[in-house]
C-alpha cells in the first residue's frame, strides 16, 4: 500500500511540472535571463567604459544637403551598442569668428534633429559656449555650421558638451539596483590619476550593453588608457560610509 501511494504521489508531481513547463504564461526564472542578457559574460555583467570623441547626429534631409542628393549614412565601423555605427562621412564643424574642427565623425543611423557633441576643449577652440546637456535636450542650446562635401547647414541648436552615462538593459539595471534616469558613480583608478564621476546617468534600454561614455577630457583626466580597475555603484547606496 505505501509503495502503491508514493508511485502515484510521484506520478502526480511529475504531471504537475510537465503542466507548468508547458503552460504558455510561464517565463525563464531570473538567473536564465540574466545570463543570456546583452553584453553579459559567465553570468555576470561586463561593464566596458568608453570614450565618446566629438561626433555628430545627422538628420536625413541634412545627410543628403551636406553629403548630395540621394546620399545616405555608410557604415565604417560598428560601435560597441548594437546597430549604431561610426560612419564613413564627416563634417566641419564651423564656430563663430570662423573657427573650426575638421573631420568630425558623423554616427548612424540618422535621428529626428541633427546635434553635435563635443568635450570642452573643443567647445573652447570653437569659441562655442556649450552647455553639458543629455544627447537630445538640445532646446536653448548654441548653434554652429556644419560644412560637407555638397553643402553647408546652418544649426540654430544642437551643440552640447555630452553628459556622462551609461548604457544598461534591464537585466544590469537589476544587478545595480538602479533604473532609467538614476545617477550612479564611476571609479577609475590609474597610477596616480585615479577619479571618481558623479552624476552617471542610467540609460536603460532592454538592447542595450553595459558601457559607460565620457568624452576624451575626462578620459585624459584619468587616464583611462592606464586603468587599473573601473567600479560602477548606485549614487547615494552608503558604501563609503564605516
Amino acid at each position: 500500500m505505501n509503495s502503491t501511494s508514493l508511485d502515484r504521489s510521484l506520478v502526480e508531481q511529475l504531471v504537475r511540472q510537465a503542466l507548468r513547463q508547458s503552460s504558455p504564461t510561464s517565463t525563464a526564472s531570473p538567473a536564465v535571463a540574466s545570463a543570456n542578457a546583452p553584453g553579459w559574460v559567465d553570468g555576470k555583467p561586463n561593464l566596458r567604459v568608453s570614450i565618446s570623441a566629438r561626433h555628430c547626429h545627422l538628420t536625413d534631409e541634412h545627410v543628403e544637403i551636406l553629403f548630395g542628393a540621394g546620399s545616405v549614412l555608410k557604415a565604417e565601423k560598428d560601435l560597441y551598442q548594437d546597430g549604431f555605427y561610426a560612419a564613413e562621412q564627416t563634417v566641419m564643424v564651423v564656430g563663430p569668428r570662423r573657427r573650426m574642427l575638421g573631420s568630425v565623425r558623423v554616427l548612424g543611423p540618422t535621428r529626428p534633429f541633427s546635434q553635435v557633441e563635443l568635450a570642452l576643449t573643443d567647445s573652447i577652440s570653437l569659441g562655442i559656449d556649450a552647455p553639458v546637456r543629455h544627447s537630445g535636450k538640445i532646446d536653448g542650446t548654441p548653434g554652429c555650421v556644419l560644412v560637407g562635401p555638397a553643402g553647408s547647414v546652418q544649426l540654430t541648436q544642437g551643440v552640447i558638451r555630452a553628459a556622462r552615462h551609461v548604457h544598461m538593459n534591464f537585466a544590469d539595471c537589476e544587478h545595480f539596483g538602479v533604473h532609467d534616469g538614476d545617477m550612479m558613480k564611476l571609479k577609475i583608478s590609474s597610477p596616480d590619476c585615479s577619479v571618481t564621476f558623479e552624476d552617471v546617468l542610467v540609460r536603460a534600454d532592454k538592447a542595450a550593453k553595459l558601457e559607460v561614455h565620457i568624452d576624451t577630457d575626462e578620459g585624459n583626466a584619468c587616464n583611462l588608457d592606464a586603468a587599473t580597475e573601473v567600479v560602477l555603484k548606485k549614487s547615494g547606496c552608503g558604501c563609503e560610509k564605516k
